[in-house]
């Protein structure tokens, strides 16, 4: 049997031979790029890599399959360099330039939010814009709707929870409306069971919530057994309930909530996880972009072929970058063809990430840069 330390040996040579293989490669790949340049050729071509890769595949024997995924890790490094040489991107660099650096924050901004007084997302408009007024709207699409028209500067829309997952209504309006997420904030979200004065644990039967509070609260609500009814908002929960005065019905919010519509607190920290928190997005069709920005949004499809989402999702991985959001969405009257929503940790004023937007801009079927902003 070969001693193990002898075969490192003989790895590491071929190692140096490879990196050697691999400079000389990408110096052809810049030759290559000066080339399209000077005559106007796209970087990417689909019949081209496809003939490298099934060779490579062919040509691999036993290890045909993980041949072809180095070529095709190997291809997006050379295309990468190639954007970068002849400068692609245009539109989406001069479309950064151009944004603005600070939200505007005075008494004469508006701010929209879906649902009522004490509702959450009141409360992150309250800790992000403490001196503008709040605009309230019965659902998330009239939100989006605001923001459109022009009847409020910014909406504020929850897209995720730690326990109970993603907003798909609100992502799906994301990737519908395309505008702008200027900011965001991760609020820790505490959930009461809040009823009549007169009410006592004993009398509940019914709990009424949000269905992402309810599901928030799943193990609560199964362990007592107890109906729970759907509302279009926390808030508004905690409103009916005062309004329709059930002794054995409470609603599922927050302590301002129960406040605000005269409620008692029966029980505190109904919901599932201790550490429970909701992300909230601020939407603008103004791209705003502030110096200490952290994390990136885009929306994209891929190329209808084998591996393209692993692919670019490679690409993240070679630039060091982080990945903390991915979400699909089929596109309407097209079956098996989606768009996806990404989130990842950067700054557009490295040159990586950016040479990354660009590159993928040009190459994209479909994309759309959706902001660079702070989460809170």
């Amino acid at each position: 049997m070969d001693d193990l330390q002898n075969i490192r040996k003989e790895i590491n040579s071929i190692d140096r031979e490879l990196l050697k293989l691999f400079e000389k490669r990408m110096r052809c790949s810049i030759r290559v790029a000066e080339y399209k340049k000077e005559n106007g050729i796209p970087i990417f071509n689909e019949e081209r890599e496809k003939e490298i890769l099934d060779r490579a595949e062919k040509d691999g024997g036993e290890f045909g399959y993980a041949a072809r995924l180095l070529f095709s890790n190997i291809m997006e490094l050379s295309r990468g360099i190639q954007h970068d040489i002849i400068g692609s991107g245009k539109k989406i660099r001069r479309e950064i330039g151009e944004a603005e650096k600070d939200i505007t924050s005075c008494s004469d901004t508006k701010i929209a939010v879906q649902g009522i007084e004490g509702a959450n997302s009141h409360e992150a408009a309250q800790k992000l814009f403490p001196n503008c007024r709040t605009i309230f709207y019965k659902s998330f699409s009239k939100v989006f709707e605001a923001v459109d028209k022009g009847e409020a500067d910014y909406g504020i829309l929850p897209v995720e929870n730690s326990s109970a997952g993603s907003v798909s209504a609100v992502y799906d309006l994301i990737l519908k409306y395309r505008f702008y997420i200027v900011k965001a904030i991760k609020l820790p979200i505490e959930h009461c069971l809040c009823g009549l004065k007169q009410s006592e644990f004993g009398d509940i039967e019914q709990v009424w919530s949000h269905p992402q509070a309810l599901a928030q609260c799943s193990e609560f609500i199964s362990e007592y057994a107890l109906k729970a009814v759907e509302c279009t908002n926390t808030a508004v929960a905690a409103k009916k309930i005062a309004e329709e005065k059930r002794l054995n019905c409470a609603a599922i919010c927050s302590e301002k909530a129960a406040d605000e519509y005269g409620l008692k607190v029966i029980a505190k920290g109904c919901q599932n996880y201790k550490d429970n928190s909701t992300r909230f997005i601020v939407i603008s069709k103004q791209l705003i972009i502030p110096d200490n920005a952290d994390k990136v949004s885009l929306c994209f499809s891929v190329p209808h072929t084998n591996g393209a989402l692993y692919s670019v999702l490679g690409r993240f991985s070679s630039n060091g970058m982080n990945l903390t959001k991915l979400e699909s969405r089929t596109i309407d009257g097209i079956p098996f063809e989606y768009l996806f929503y990404l989130d990842f940790q950067g700054n557009v004023q490295s040159e990586k990430v950016i040479n990354m937007l660009c590159a993928l801009s040009e190459e994209m079927p479909e994309f759309s840069f959706l902001g660079n902003y702070k989460e809170v």
